[in-house]
């Protein structure tokens, strides 16, 4: 009797864990590598927050997993009752502050003050992305929250005039600029409607080993072994502060790694640790 109790509460436990994991993700666009050949005049650019992605489908915030955000009421109370995409920001840098701010089950008033939601797309709006934009805008103004606020968006003429908009963000703290197609209608999943830019393209893997340091880092970590999604294995052993070498991401666990380019049998060059991953 005890056991089959037993087994019957376990076996809830771990349904009610597969209901917050099965949570269903919004569909959204998402962005594919900018091509170094590719004529950006077409495009919208703006710049690649360092933010949390969270979808506002009219009355809650979500993040990009489909599961909610705990954000105090006040914060969306007077958001539009039409879906926004945009990112949770705090500034240039601050990521895992803002990680540990829309985390947590209850949230911190002091903290969220600090947070700003910048929109740059209207999900399912109507006309190309130009037309979308104003939409937004006027969204936006009627709205008068300090904290929500439009994506600034710009136009180049050609490549190096993108270029050195790049420079110029990458200078000040920036991680790269977004390039969104003013033509483009609104459509989910990867897309060449929406690109990326960045000085170094960034990926996840999945650690499957800690390899011991040598020398001045004997008794701490010296490289992660992580496996790609595809089955590729490699090394990362630069980017860690020496606290991450002293306590390094669990085996199992998933990082973001950052990479110039991959090399014929298709592994990076020159991987860089940047953070655990946050599927949130």
């Amino acid at each position: 009797m005890i056991t089959s109790c037993l087994r019957a509460c376990v076996l809830s436990l771990l349904l009610g864990c597969c209901n917050l994991l099965w949570a269903d993700a919004p569909a959204l666009l998402l962005a594919r590598v900018h091509d170094s050949a590719l004529d950006p005049s077409p495009y919208w650019v703006s710049e690649k927050y360092d933010g949390v992605r969270a979808y506002w489908d009219g009355k809650a915030l979500y993040f990009r997993s489909g599961n909610p955000v705990a954000a105090p009421e006040w914060f969306v109370r007077d958001f539009p009752p039409t879906p926004l995409d945009g990112e949770l920001w705090l500034g240039r840098g601050r990521f895992q502050e803002l990680v540990a701010t829309v985390r947590r089950q209850q949230p911190v008033d002091g903290e969220w003050r600090q947070v700003r939601y910048m929109v740059f797309e209207l999900p399912d709006g109507e006309g190309d992305f130009t037309a979308r934009l104003t939409q937004l805008g006027t969204l936006i103004a009627q709205a008068q929250v300090p904290w929500l606020q439009l994506v600034a968006q710009f136009r180049v003429p050609d490549s190096p005039s993108l270029l050195a908009h790049l420079q110029k963000v990458v200078q000040v703290g920036g991680e790269g600029l977004m390039l969104h197609r003013a033509d483009a209608a609104y459509v989910t999943g990867r897309s060449d409607a929406l690109l990326k830019l960045t000085p170094e393209r960034d990926a996840e893997a999945t650690v499957v080993g800690h390899v011991p340091g040598k020398g001045k880092l004997q008794g701490v970590l010296g490289a992660l072994k992580v496996r790609t999604p595809e089955g590729r294995e490699f090394r990362i052993g630069t980017g860690f502060t020496m606290a991450e070498r002293q306590s390094p991401p669990s085996i199992g666990s998933q990082v973001t790694y950052r990479y110039r380019e991959l090399t014929r049998s298709g592994l990076p060059r020159f991987p860089r640790y940047l953070r655990p991953y946050e599927p949130l």
